[in-house]
């Protein structure tokens, strides 16, 4: 046994919108150390992509207190946000690296791997933005996710958008004005001058910023929150009766709005989902894990 391989250390990495986690773990699946950066994006760019996902491992590795030697037995699995842009892949394999191995996949992808332990399923992603995908029996399952705002329904971004468009109406009279949307025309200073300027320069993240205020008016018995709200949830219901009749043996829901949106959802939908098993990092994981089997 003397000369056996020595053991592989696992590295994963969910780069997001949002912020960078990096965990690594040994074959038992003890945490050894994890990092944390900025947004990892490929619309910021593959060169700052890259940086916040070095940065996030660079400081697992160090929790970890790792020399060359063990650095060299790592494999590395890595969610990331936007691979699907033309020439992203490709580029972010060229990048050079000091691990045995790394894969790459979107961070969705990843989120799904984890969310099912790697097994066939499926998820649905309401945040910012939205989108449900999964795989089954090697085929990739995919409904929506196209970008704000022509897609992404049932999104925060969708909330706050929807909530502006009434806001402005009602502003002239064309719809009831609601609580909701009068604290909308506060952040205009009620004058939809304001608004026009906020819009021309506002992102998909600046329209999800309303989202919280929309949700808690619905919840405080807000008429327009409250249709807002459940359009939202039809059409996240939509998602995962979708994604059920693609064949997809379980789905999950998951995101920044799937708390907030859960108690929405048909009882049908409630009941069929499942909770996740792991995060996005776990999945990245499951990821590295498959190029050591495929070894």
């Amino acid at each position: 046994m003397s000369d056996a391989a020595p053991a592989p250390y696992f590295l994963g990495v969910d780069g997001g919108g949002t912020g960078c986690r990096a965990r690594i773990e040994d074959e038992a699946g003890t945490m050894l150390g994890q990092g944390l950066s900025g947004p990892a994006t490929t619309r910021l760019g593959i060169a700052a992509a890259w940086s916040s996902v070095a940065k996030a491992f660079a400081a697992a590795i160090e929790e970890a207190g790792f020399g060359k030697g063990e650095i060299t037995r790592i494999r590395a699995g890595v969610g990331l946000a936007g691979i699907g842009r033309k020439g992203a892949l490709e580029a972010l394999k060229a990048i050079a690296h000091p691990f045995a191995s790394i894969a790459f996949v979107s961070d969705g992808v990843g989120a799904c791997l984890g969310a099912h332990s790697g097994r066939d399923g499926a998820i649905v992603i309401a945040g910012t933005g939205s989108i449900g995908l999964g795989f089954v029996e090697g085929r990739d399952l995919r409904v929506g996710g196209y970008g704000f705002p022509i897609s992404d329904e049932g999104s925060g971004a969708d909330l706050g958008l929807k909530a502006v468009q009434l806001a402005l109406r009602a502003h002239d009279g064309r719809h009831e004005r609601t609580a909701l949307l009068s604290e909308v025309m506060q952040r205009f200073k009620d004058d939809p001058v304001e608004a026009v300027a906020w819009m021309d320069r506002a992102t998909a993240t600046d329209y999800a910023a309303l989202a919280p205020m929309v949700i808690r008016h619905a919840d405080q018995g807000d008429a327009v929150g409250r249709r807002i709200v459940q359009s939202a949830a039809e059409q996240v219901d939509t998602f995962v009766r979708v994604l059920f009749e693609k064949g997809a043996p379980r789905v999950t829901l998951l995101g920044g709005l799937s708390s907030p949106l859960e108690p929405w959802l048909a009882p049908d939908v409630r009941r069929r989902l499942k909770p996740a098993d792991g995060d996005a990092v776990s999945g990245a994981i499951i990821l590295a894990k498959k190029s050591l089997a495929a070894v």
